[in-house]
């Protein structure tokens, strides 16, 4: 169960075996430690107590602290989630290395494929009824497979990611205007979308997904951290100081099947999903897109080494899968591509 606090005023405090949500005395929820995988915290003027920090980090809770645009502030685990040596070794030594290629391209190869998987899912349901948009997300769809089709030629580099860096962010963001225009064509009508923004986005598509991303944020950075990673010293993304590079590699596999098919749903179905006056989502949006990210998280299957698995668990062995890689423990990473 993933514990989400909004609301000024709450505070956060443990009572016999469970977390107990308080504002002006009263009692506004309570939670069985035995049932808790995470706590989000999506609001400010929330408080916590340290006995709550401490019980968390004794069971293994994750803390995750939200902005309203979605920005991961901070999270909290238990200290010896960090204390790992040998696999961040491997990991640091593998960016001069071919390792390193492999990796970002690896990241890069599924992340266009999980475009077009969406985008074949998206055709899937329209395919009788609506022949005309399904012929545009098609042709979206060629696009992005020939540009899957030139990493073919991309030379892997022994001395490292640095060389064959920029070749792959040239495709990764050529694939990406397809994709974010196959995307145009299924939203409601009613949607005024700009296309795809990052930070300062005002419209809601923008605002929903950044705010989506940042929660799945929260769950990959934990992942990376379980499997005794790094997750500031990424492959494909750059290295800058405060930028988490292997969360936003590690990321490009999830993003569409866990976010973008959820935020599209939701849309399609008239869910009411509203901004305040600034352009931000409003306290109940945010909870019901962090809900729905986490629910598709746990509650939905995907055809993974021979078997249906939730994407959580799907997520949690990419990043062992990728910590052995790096170790050496197996030859090859494979990513993750979602069914359609």
């Amino acid at each position: 169960m993933n514990l989400i606090v909004e609301g000024k005023g709450i505070f956060i405090s443990k009572h016999q075996g469970r977390i107990r949500l308080v504002r002006d005395s009263q009692v506004v929820e309570e939670v069985p430690l035995i049932h808790l995988n995470q706590i989000l915290v999506i609001d400010t003027g929330v408080g916590i107590s340290s006995d709550v920090v401490k019980l968390c980090s004794e069971e293994g809770i994750a803390l995750h602290f939200l902005e309203k645009n979605g920005m991961v502030r901070a999270s909290l685990y238990a200290a010896g989630l960090t204390g790992t040596v040998l696999t961040r070794r491997a990991q640091l030594l593998a960016f001069s290395s071919a390792k390193g290629c492999e990796l970002a391209l690896a990241f890069t190869r599924g992340k266009l494929a999980n475009q077009i998987h969406l985008l074949r899912y998206f055709m899937r349901s329209r395919k009788d009824e609506q022949p005309q948009l399904c012929q545009k997300l098609h042709q979206s769809v060629q696009a992005i497979q020939d540009l899957l089709g030139e990493m073919d030629g991309l030379t892997i580099n022994r001395q490292g990611v640095e060389e064959l860096r920029p070749s792959l962010l040239s495709l990764e963001g050529r694939a990406a205007q397809h994709y974010w225009a196959g995307v145009r064509y299924v939203l409601p009508e009613q949607i005024d979308w700009p296309g795809r923004q990052t930070r300062g986005a005002t419209d809601l598509f923008n605002a929903l997904l950044n705010y989506g991303y940042g929660v799945l944020y929260a769950q990959v950075e934990q992942a990376i951290l379980l499997a005794g990673l790094d997750p500031y010293a990424g492959f494909l993304h750059a290295d800058r100081p405060g930028k988490p590079s292997l969360v936003l590699d590690l990321i490009e596999e999830f993003r569409q099947c866990t976010v973008d098919r959820t935020l599209v749903g939701l849309l399609n179905r008239r869910v009411p999903l509203e901004q305040d006056s600034e352009g931000l989502l409003t306290a109940e949006t945010r909870r019901k897109v962090a809900e729905k990210v986490l629910e598709r998280l746990s509650g939905s299957s995907e055809l993974y080494e021979g078997k249906r698995q939730a994407l959580r668990l799907i997520l949690q062995q990419q990043a062992r899968h990728l910590a052995s890689f790096l170790r050496g423990d197996r030859e090859t990473y494979t990513p993750f591509v979602a069914g359609w």
